[in-house]
């Protein structure tokens, strides 16, 4: 029974995690048409908090190239040699721990008033569920003043899949939908 709802609650998380809308932000006095190269801000990928269980190569490899896909769509192209970038591109990955509240109603009575109530009484568990979740923020900089021009984030729960095709194709999912509001009408 408590394999149900933990199944049913972790289904509910999931539909509204993948219903929540994708944050934008850019500064609207720029001109997004004279943008044409990128080059990376070192460190390319920031992390919060900086956890070595959370850290990983493989994972920065993943949002680089995810990245530099989603700008070559764009008509973005990495900086050759040793020039100066329109933009620079920087990522953040924040993985915190969040709280729900479930709430879990059964047994009660039946019937009406003209026939009488019967059954057991009612029971109400509420229960505290801890999951983590992800957020992966990617800032473009101006090249030349090096302010911040434009911010997308998304966040996802976090899942436990050990397959590596998996956690590649949700890094790619997750900066395709960021970055597909770039750039900005």
């Amino acid at each position: 029974m408590f394999h149900r709802i933990a199944l049913l609650v972790c289904a509910a998380l999931l539909s509204a995690c993948a219903a929540a809308p994708v944050n934008h932000d850019f500064d609207a006095s720029r001109d997004f048409g004279a943008y044409r190269s990128w080059s990376w801000k070192e460190p390319a990928l920031q992390y919060r908090p900086d956890d070595p269980r959370i850290r990983s190569d493989l994972t920065e490899r993943r949002i680089r190239q995810a990245v530099a896909e989603q700008l070559d769509q764009r008509g973005l192209r990495p900086v050759q040699g040793a020039g100066r970038a329109d933009l620079t591109v920087q990522a953040y990955l924040i993985v915190e721990d969040r709280q729900q509240q479930v709430s879990t109603n059964y047994g009660g009575g039946w019937g009406g008033p003209w026939n009488g109530y019967w059954g057991g009484p009612m029971y109400n568990e509420t229960r505290s569920m801890t999951y983590k979740v992800a957020t992966l923020q990617i800032d473009l900089l101006d090249g030349k003043d090096g302010k911040l021009v434009w911010r997308g984030s998304d966040e996802q729960m976090l899942s436990d899949s050990p397959r590596p095709e998996d956690r590649a194709a949700a890094i790619r999912t997750t900066v395709m939908r960021i970055l597909q509001n770039y750039p900005p009408h």
